[in-house]
Formats: C-alpha cells, structure tokens, sequence
C-alpha cells in the first residue's frame, strides 16, 4: 500500500502543479477576448483565428483543470443529501462510483481520443471557418485532460481505500467539521404557508 500512496502523491503533484498553473490560460484568453474586440469595433477588422484562440485556451483550462477539481473535491455533489450520509458511507459512495462509473468513462474516452488525435496531426486537419487554426493542438488537450483525470481518478481509488482502512487521514477532511442538515437549515427563511 506504501507504493501506491506513493504513486497517489505523484499524480496530486502533476495534477496539483497544472491546475494551479493552467488559471493564467483564463486571462489570456480575457485579454484576446478584449483585443480582439475592441479590433473589431475600432477598425472593423475580426479574425476567426482570434475567436478560435479564444475556444482553444477555455477548452484548455477546462479540460487539464478538471483532474485539479477532482483533487481537490470540487466536482458536483449533493451536499445537502451527502451531509445526511456517514462518513463511511460517503467514502464507500466516493469509491464505487470512482471505479464503477468515473474511471470506465475516462478511459474509454482516452482510448478512442488516441487516434483522433494522430489522424487529425497525420493529415493536418485545419477548422472549416475561413482564417480558421490548425485543429490538432485543441484534440490534443482532449486526450491530455482525459489521460490527467484517468490518472488522478486512480489516486483518489487509491486514497479512498486508504481512507476506509483506516492508513490515512481523510485528506479532504478539513479542521473544520461541515455544517449538520439541521444546521443548514436553521439558517434558511422560514416560509410561511397562507
């Protein structure tokens, strides 16, 4: 078990290190964005390779970024019905549809992303929009986020095995205990009925 908390922490790293990084990718698409816009309006002059630039970085930021999101368990959940749940009931939840339904998607989709990618870089595949940018940088992100979020849902089976066994502290514990449904619930307005 040493060897795969060992290659867990490996991959938080990597995915650690990209998603922390990947945010500056958001202001330069703001700025082409801006750029690109205030072009348009002054001059009359627009590009579809700037908007496609544009489409290129959010995708980017999307896709490597999601790994990070799992990470740091931020990805959607019911909190309302998941703070019903034990703890140990929550991880179980958290391990199972890690292997039964995360890890089966990802890596079909990495498996099929491989050769669209290589036959789109092979022919040199170009967008269909006039002044339109060279496609394959942007499928490549596709195959690179789904590969970073094969690999980080496999750190998070690993961690959540540890967790149940009890080698590790739960590292998405924080000190702080999360509110009780009746805690959430005494700070929502009462409704009256008529």
């Amino acid at each position: 078990m040493r060897g795969l908390l060992a290659l867990s922490r490996f991959i938080d790293r990597i995915n650690e290190f990209i998603g922390r990084n990947i945010a500056w990718l958001v202001l330069a698409a703001v700025l082409i964005s801006a750029g690109n816009a205030t072009i348009r309006k002054m001059f009359d002059i627009s590009s579809n390779a700037w908007l496609e630039v544009q489409w290129y970085l959010f995708g980017t930021v999307f896709l490597l970024a999601a790994a990070y999101t799992l990470q740091k368990n931020e990805h959607i959940r019911i909190d309302f019905i998941s703070n019903m749940l034990t703890k140990r009931t929550r991880d179980w939840i958290d391990l199972v549809c890690h292997i039964v339904f995360l890890l089966p998607f990802t890596i079909l989709i990495t498996y099929l992303a491989f050769p669209w990618v290589l036959k789109s870089m092979n022919s040199g595949e170009i967008s269909a929009n006039a002044g339109g940018l060279i496609l394959w940088p942007a499928k490549i992100m596709v195959l690179i986020g789904f590969t970073l979020l094969t690999l980080q849902g496999f750190s998070e089976i690993i961690k959540r095995w540890a967790v149940i066994r009890g080698i590790i502290d739960d590292p998405m514990e924080t000190h702080e205990n999360p509110p009780s449904v009746e805690e959430m619930l005494k700070g929502m307005p009462k409704v009256h009925g008529k």
